[in-house]
């Protein structure tokens, strides 16, 4: 069983992820050229597909924070998150090896995909562990 301990961990990571989500939404649908500015990176030529994702990752971030409340029991988010995480650095390395984002662009992997998978990843086992034994 998963001590309660390990449970508030898991909250508190889950918040952290929400609220992160949260303020890059934002960032990117108030700004959406910034972050292309400050890597050097040629500006999207349709900035509001930039601000779409921007509102994707907002609401992933509200997703995190419900779920913080009882991390094992909503599974589910956790899970649809890991799999953007996992998925997110594969698109970047395709697209960074057809040239058509510069490899600078990685920096958001580590801060949005990265540093959560591991997290993501133990909240899930212990769920299991949880659930089914």
């Amino acid at each position: 069983m998963t001590s309660f301990i390990e449970k508030k961990w898991m909250g508190k990571v889950l918040v952290l992820a929400g609220i992160y989500n949260l303020i890059f939404g934002l960032f990117c649908v108030l700004f959406p050229n910034s972050f292309f500015e400050m890597i050097n990176a040629n500006l999207p030529t349709y900035p509001f597909l930039w601000q779409c994702i921007g509102m994707i990752v907002g609401v992933y971030g509200i997703g995190y924070i419900a779920a913080s409340k009882s991390p094992l029991r909503h599974w589910p988010i956790v899970l649809v998150g890991l799999l953007g995480k996992i998925f997110g650095p594969i698109g970047f390395i395709q697209t960074a090896m057809l040239g058509d984002i510069p490899w600078s662009f990685g920096y958001l992997i580590i801060t949005n995909d990265l540093i959560w998978i591991f997290p993501f990843v133990y909240i899930l086992i212990a769920s299991y562990r949880n659930r089914y034994q």
